[in-house]
C-alpha cells in the first residue's frame, strides 16, 4: 500500500513538474511575443552606470566635465550673438560657423546635463523613450557637425583657389541650402537608429556601462537578434565619416597645390592662415572621435573606463573649443565680441 501510494505521488510530482515547465516556457514565448508585437508592452528604463570603475571619484570627474559645458553654452552663444549681430559678418564662413555653433549648443546639452546627474546626485535611471530621443540627437547632430566641416572646408578652397567669383559661387542661398542639406542628411541618416531598436527585446539586464544612451551600448543589451542594427550603424558610421573626411581632404590637397603655386612665402603663410582655425576644428572633432570609434569597437584590451571618459570628452570638447579657436584666430569676431560686451583691447 506505502509503496502504491509512493508510486502516484512520484507521478504527480513529475505532471507538476511538466505543467510548471510548460508554463514558463509558454511565459517566455508570451514576453517575448509581447515585446515584438505592434504594442511594444515590454519598454524598460535603463540605468546609466556612469564611468564604471571609476564611481568613487564620478564627482570628481564631474567638475572638468562641468567646465567643458559652460564653455560650451558661454561661447557659442557669443558666437551666435556677434555673427547675428554684425551684417559685416553674413558671409559664408561666418554663416557656416553660426551653423557650427547652433550644433555644438544641441549636442552638448544633448549629453552634459545627463551625465552631470549622473555623475553628481546618482540620477541613473533614464527612460526608454527619453534614452532613445538622447540618443538620436547626438548621433544626428554629431553627423550635421561633420557635414558642416565639410562645408566649411569647401568654402576655404572656393576663397583660396577662386577668390574672385567667391561671393557669386556661395551666395546666400546657396550657403542656405548646404545648411538644409546637412540638416536632413543627419535626421535621415540617423532616424532609423530608434526605429530600429524599437524592434529589440530587452529581457534581461538593463544597465548600460555608459554615461550616457549610446547607439552601441544600448544594442549591446538586447537578447533578440542585433545584426541589422549592428550592420546599419557600422555602415552609417563609415559612410558619414568616409566620405567626408574625403571631401575635406580632397579640398586642402587642392588648397595645398594652389597655394605651393603662389609667389613668395608671406603670400603662401597667408593663405594657408586663413585656413588654420578649420584645420584645428577638424582635428579636435575627427582624431577624437576616430579613436573612441576605433576602441569601441576593436580596441577590447582597452579599460572600459578609458573608453567612457573618451566617448564623453569626444562630445563635449569640441562644442568647448571650436569658439576659442574661432575666437582666438579670427580679428573680426574678435573684434565684433569686444564691441558687443564692451570689452577694451
Amino acid at each position: 500500500m506505502a509503496r502504491e501510494v509512493g508510486r502516484i505521488c512520484e507521478e504527480k510530482n513529475e505532471e507538476i513538474v511538466i505543467l510548471v515547465s510548460s508554463a514558463s516556457s509558454l511565459s517566455k514565448t508570451l514576453i517575448m511575443a509581447l515585446s515584438n508585437s505592434s504594442w511594444g508592452l515590454i519598454r524598460p528604463s535603463f540605468f546609466l552606470m556612469g564611468i564604471p570603475g571609476l564611481e568613487a571619484s564620478q564627482h570628481w570627474i564631474a567638475l572638468p566635465l562641468c567646465v567643458l559645458y559652460l564653455l560650451a553654452l558661454g561661447g557659442n552663444v557669443t558666437i551666435l550673438v556677434a555673427i547675428w549681430t554684425d551684417p559685416s559678418l553674413h558671409q559664408p564662413m561666418y554663416l557656416f560657423l553660426a551653423m557650427l555653433s547652433g550644433i555644438d549648443l544641441v549636442l552638448a546639452s544633448s549629453t552634459a546635463p545627463k551625465t552631470l546627474a549622473v555623475l553628481l546626485v546618482h540620477a541613473h535611471e533614464i527612460g526608454y523613450t527619453v534614452c532613445l530621443t538622447q540618443m538620436f540627437f547626438i548621433h544626428a547632430f554629431s553627423s550635421m557637425e561633420s557635414g558642416v566641416l565639410v562645408a566649411m572646408a569647401l568654402d576655404r578652397y572656393v576663397a583660396i583657389c577662386h577668390p574672385l567669383h567667391h561671393s557669386t559661387i556661395l551666395r546666400a542661398g546657396i550657403v542656405g541650402r548646404m545648411g538644409v542639406a546637412v540638416l536632413v542628411r543627419g535626421l535621415l541618416l540617423l532616424l532609423p537608429f530608434p526605429i530600429l531598436l524599437q524592434r529589440l527585446v530587452f529581457c534581461q539586464s538593463t544597465i548600460i556601462g555608459h554615461a550616457y544612451c549610446e547607439h552601441m551600448a544600448v544594442v549591446k543589451l538586447a537578447c533578440s537578434e542585433t545584426t541589422v542594427n549592428r550592420a546599419y550603424g557600422l555602415a552609417v558610421a563609415l559612410l558619414v565619416v568616409g566620405l567626408d573626411v574625403l571631401a575635406i581632404g580632397i579640398s586642402y590637397a587642392l588648397i595645398l597645390q594652389a597655394v605651393l603655386k603662389v609667389p613668395g612665402g608671406e603670400a603662401r603663410l597667408k593663405a594657408f592662415s586663413t585656413c588654420g582655425s578649420h584645420i584645428c576644428v577638424i582635428l579636435v572633432f575627427y582624431v577624437p572621435g576616430i579613436f573612441s570609434f576605433l576602441t569601441h569597437r576593436f580596441g577590447h584590451q582597452v579599460p572600459h573606463h578609458v573608453h567612457v571618459l573618451l566617448a564623453t570628452l569626444y562630445l563635449l570638447v569640441p562644442p568647448a573649443l571650436n569658439p576659442l579657436v574661432y575666437g582666438v584666430k579670427t580679428q573680426q569676431i574678435r573684434q565684433r565680441v569686444r564691441r558687443v560686451f564692451y570689452i577694451k583691447g
